[in-house]
């Protein structure tokens, strides 16, 4: 396992690693004081198929509290060969998502405020095409499993080198009992798998809180994604993701946020692309109502001058898109205060 270290100081240094507890020493340039960090680790033996408005959770964390979560692969470790019957692969263990776990606090009616501090990817992931899959999948004619390995900080695909961009799949929490159960390989409401590229590392994710303790899951990493995953996978790979979970209190959204630097996306989902871009829209115009506190027919005339729609996958069960509202409009921290 590396270990984190800043330029311009020493290292830190691992003092002991098990599947549980991690405790870093740091070093600071000057004065040399010795800070611990202990972060819980979550491994990923217990998992879920299907996000549930009642769980039982593997584990709990507290809110602001930063831990790991450890993933597989979206085939749960299952293609080890190219040469590989495809077929033989067991589809009940499709993308598995780490947890549930409890946020100590959170009751229905909150936001859980998760930020992606890092998403650290194995040395080797794995893309396949297959027959009525994907966006072309009437034009393949057999199943095509490509391992590809991960060098310096790029995928190897055949002789080319590309750098990677880790994102995860699958992040989401136990839905309302109104909307009742979802598996993992779709996306809704309460997050799942909506497979936006944006959701990696320095981003924050927003999330609405149907059940006690929201119950948070995660999963389907991807070393490489394209926005659309057109081919029905991305460069599926099991990853080490750090996140620091938070709670905001009594705020409450439709579909979930995703913060960025320099933008605010709503991610929504419907049974076809129309749909979903209607969903997006019709969300990311009521922020815009609420938060900069104008007419909806303003919000609307102004989410046709400076919201853009992006596609985030169109290979699941339901499509889902991403309207993205610039920040230099509205801050993040504007929207959520005026829920």
């Amino acid at each position: 396992m590396d270990t984190p270290s800043n330029p311009g100081k020493p290292p830190a240094k691992l003092l002991t690693y098990d599947e549980s507890i991690v405790i870093i020493v740091e070093i600071t340039e000057y004065n040399w004081e010795r800070r611990e960090l202990v972060l819980k680790i979550i491994n990923n033996k217990n998992v879920i198929y299907s996000f549930k408005p009642e769980m039982n959770f593997s584990d709990r964390v507290k809110p602001g509290e930063t831990f790991k979560i450890m993933t597989n692969d979206c085939f749960l470790g299952q293609i080890k060969s190219e040469d590989q019957d495809y077929y033989d692969i067991d589809n009940s263990k499709i993308n598995p998502a780490t947890g549930p776990i409890f946020v100590e606090g959170a009751t229905p009616g909150d936001l859980l405020k998760i930020k992606i501090l890092g998403i650290d990817i194995y040395s080797e992931g794995v893309a396949v095409i297959a027959p009525n899959e994907g966006v072309l999948g009437n034009k393949v004619d057999k199943p095509l499993i490509r391992i590809i390995p991960i060098v310096n900080n790029c995928y190897k695909f055949g002789d080319l080198l590309i750098p990677i961009k880790p994102m995860i799949g699958v992040i989401g929490v136990a839905p309302s009992h109104k909307h009742g159960e979802y598996p993992t390989d779709i996306p809704w409401k309460h997050g799942g798998n909506m497979d936006t590229n944006d959701i990696r590392e320095n981003s924050t994710i927003y999330l609405p809180v149907r059940q006690n303790g929201g119950l948070l899951a995660v999963g389907d990493c991807h070393a490489v994604m394209g926005d659309g995953e057109v081919g029905v996978s991305g460069c599926e790979i099991e990853a080490e993701i750090t996140l620091e979970v938070d709670l905001i209190k009594n705020k409450e959204i439709t579909w979930p946020l995703v913060e960025t630097g320099n933008e605010t996306m709503v991610v929504a989902s419907g049974d076809t692309l129309e749909e979903s871009v209607y969903n997006a829209v019709d969300e990311a115009t009521k922020h815009l109502q609420r938060g900069l506190a104008i007419s909806w027919g303003d919000a609307y005339i102004l989410s046709s001058l400076a919201v853009d729609l992006r596609i985030s996958q169109v290979v699941n069960q339901k499509k889902t898109v991403r309207a993205v509202i610039p920040k230099s409009l509205i801050e993040t921290d504007l929207i959520i205060n005026s829920l």
